[in-house]
């Protein structure tokens, strides 16, 4: 239960979801709102998306990409359950200190989706060591992939913190809609 309770997002208080709405309710809402019209362009509302109708994922999270000194340093798959499932058996190596930011590559198929967040929890031995949660943000459906940023984060270093850490991810949305969960590791070298 106390896992669980780790990857709960935090809730603004006061913020109400809003009402749920087709592609087509939103291309309708208020044509003439100038303001409105371009964050309903910032969705991608106007484009025809060849979404795959065998494949209802309304989110389909591609990829986690560990960016170092603005190059991918490391590609992790996460586009099919199995494929991330692979990743708590080949754990991702990060270099001890260096400055590091996680990015995330997702396609929006079918619906628009509000609010995504991304959540971890990283333990150590068993022991929490570190909760991050992202806001992802708003995005409409699309053809091509979307790419979300991360805060720059500092990897540990020395000779304790060397070692696998285990970690678990989801990404979930305002309506409460986890689009993926999965568990993986990372270990920590004094080189890559």
């Amino acid at each position: 239960m106390a896992e669980e309770q780790e990857l709960i997002p935090t809730e603004t208080e006061g913020y109400i979801v809003g009402e749920k709405k087709t592609i087509e309710e939103y291309k309708s809402l208020d044509a003439n709102d100038e303001s409105l019209n371009k964050w309903k362009e910032s969705l991608g509302l106007g484009q025809v998306s060849t979404a795959p109708t065998d494949d209802p994922r309304r989110v389909v999270i591609l990829a986690m990409i560990l960016e170092v000194d603005g190059e991918d340093k490391v590609v992790a798959d996460v586009s099919t359950a199995e494929k991330a499932k692979q990743l708590n058996d080949s754990p991702m190596v990060i270099k001890e200190g260096v400055t590091y930011r996680l990015k995330v590559r997702f396609k929006v198929q079918h619906d628009v989706i509000s609010g995504l967040k991304y959540l971890h929890v990283v333990k150590r031995k068993g022991i929490r060591v570190d909760r991050l949660e992202e806001m992802v943000g708003s995005y409409g459906p699309s053809d091509s992939y979307y790419e979300k940023k991360f805060m720059p984060e500092e990897s540990p270093s020395g000779f304790l913190a060397r070692g696998r850490y285990n970690v678990k991810s989801k990404f979930i949305d305002d309506d409460k809609v986890t689009h993926l969960e999965w568990d993986w590791a990372f270990e920590i070298k004094k080189e890559w």
